[in-house]
This record gives C-alpha cells, sequence and structure tokens, in this order.
C-alpha cells in the first residue's frame, strides 16, 4: 500500500467515534461522553423498536431506552467493550439485552426522571414507524433493521447540510431522488428540466452525489467499528439487511 493510501484511510479513520467509546472506559476519556450521546442520539431508535417487539408498551420501551442510556453514559457498562469488540452495533444491541433481563422484574418507570442522563429523543414520532416493523419482523431483526435505516439517515441528513452550506439546497431537494435509483431517459429530462441545465449536466451531478452519499454512508458507518479492516463487512452487512427490507 502506498504512502498515500495509508495516509487516506488514516484521515477516513480519524473520524470514527468508536474509538473515543473505547477510551471512555478510562476516566480520562474527556470527550467520550459526547462522543457516545451522539452515538446514541442517532441510534437509539434500533433499541426502542427491539424493546416495543419484545412486548414493552410505548411507555415501558421509552423508559427501558431512557434507563439504558442513563447506565451507558454513566460509562457502567463500557467496561464490557474490550470482551464485545465487534461493531458498536453489536455492543449496543447486547449490553441492552442484559440490561432488559435485569431489569424485567423491576418497575421501570421508577428510573424516570432519577437523576440519570436523559436524552431528548421523540419517541412519540418512532411509534409511528416502529408500528409497520411490529407484526411482521423478529426483535433482532427489526433491530437491525432500525439500525441501517438511521445509518442511511444520518448519512443523508450530512449530505443535505453539505448542499445547504453551498447555497445549493433546491439543487439537492431535486437530485436527491437519484440516490433511490438510476434514473434513465425521461427522468434525467425532467431533473435536467426542474434545474435548467442539460441532461448531461444532470447525469453528472447525480453520479456525484451518488459517489458523495456513498462515502458519508461509509463515513457513518465507520464510526460504529473498532477498526478501519471492519468498515467494509459492516457496510456489506448494513445493505444486505436493508435489500432484505
Amino acid at each position: 500500500m502506498s504512502t498515500s493510501q495509508t495516509s487516506e484511510k488514516a484521515s477516513f479513520f480519524a473520524t470514527t467515534r468508536w474509538s473515543v467509546v473505547l477510551a471512555a472506559r478510562d476516566r480520562g476519556g474527556r470527550d467520550a461522553a459526547t462522543a457516545m450521546e451522539t452515538l446514541c442520539g442517532t441510534y437509539w431508535h434500533a433499541l426502542y423498536a427491539y424493546a416495543r417487539r419484545h412486548g414493552l408498551s410505548p411507555h415501558d420501551a421509552e423508559d427501558a431506552t431512557q434507563g439504558f442510556f442513563g447506565r451507558l453514559l454513566e460509562k457502567d457498562y463500557l467496561q464490557a467493550v474490550r470482551s464485545e469488540r465487534g461493531p458498536f452495533r453489536a455492543f449496543l444491541q447486547m449490553a441492552f439485552k442484559r440490561y432488559l433481563a435485569k431489569e424485567r422484574d423491576r418497575t421501570l418507570a421508577l428510573r424516570r426522571g432519577a437523576g440519570a442522563p436523559h436524552l431528548a429523543l421523540d419517541f412519540l414520532a418512532d411509534e409511528a414507524a416502529c408500528a409497520q416493523d411490529l407484526p411482521q419482523l423478529p426483535a433482532d431483526e427489526i433491530f437491525e433493521s432500525r439500525w441501517a435505516i438511521a445509518a442511511l439517515g444520518a448519512a443523508m441528513a450530512a449530505l443535505r447540510e453539505e448542499f445547504r452550506a453551498a447555497g445549493k439546497e433546491r439543487e439537492f431537494e431535486v437530485l436527491k431522488a437519484a440516490l433511490s435509483a438510476s434514473p434513465e431517459g425521461s427522468s434525467y429530462e425532467e431533473l435536467a428540466k426542474a434545474l435548467n441545465v442539460s441532461e448531461e449536466a444532470v447525469r453528472v451531478a447525480a453520479h456525484r452525489l451518488r459517489k458523495r452519499f456513498r462515502h458519508l454512508f461509509r463515513v457513518e458507518v465507520a464510526q460504529t467499528v473498532a477498526s478501519h479492516e471492519d468498515v467494509n463487512d459492516e457496510v456489506r452487512h448494513l445493505v444486505a439487511v436493508l435489500a432484505r427490507g
């Protein structure tokens, strides 16, 4: 591998938060709590859906998710990271399973507002989306499906923000249709008319958009694995999960 390739890989993985999560086991990891809270804020949907599929009511699933994050953000569970390894997805799912098992005989509602960290999560909105999956999928599959969707959503949000910062929000809103499929013929023509540019210009722009989105998706996934070598495996896994849906 050339020096430039090595540098590119190092730069790519330098954005990861998982390394900070690992460091959070040590008291010196001053940025670990913020990084962990950001990851939890992105991927809590998967845990909430998992709890609902295991029979918890919306109220108890909300309390369980918040209570679990309270424990997690207090670094109680991070001591298990050494043995868990693997992607953050696997660590979080296993830790949540253990948490639910320990809390099964307790009144989860008593944990609410007990001084633990409380994330501002929109459980009401997520319940509507979660309800569509509950009858069809086992809990583990719901968890992975929600995780994959959250990763896509985070990448899409990052891409939208890049266009917004460049003053190209309208261009993004028009071109984003190219992310779900490869438009041909009249579809490219319609996009070109909407942007008042040539069809060839739209083809080039759509190609660049898809390429950038793939990169941002990989960056998001890289934030949830322990090493750069794990990124490809995790990307393949999440794409397979999305394909199942």
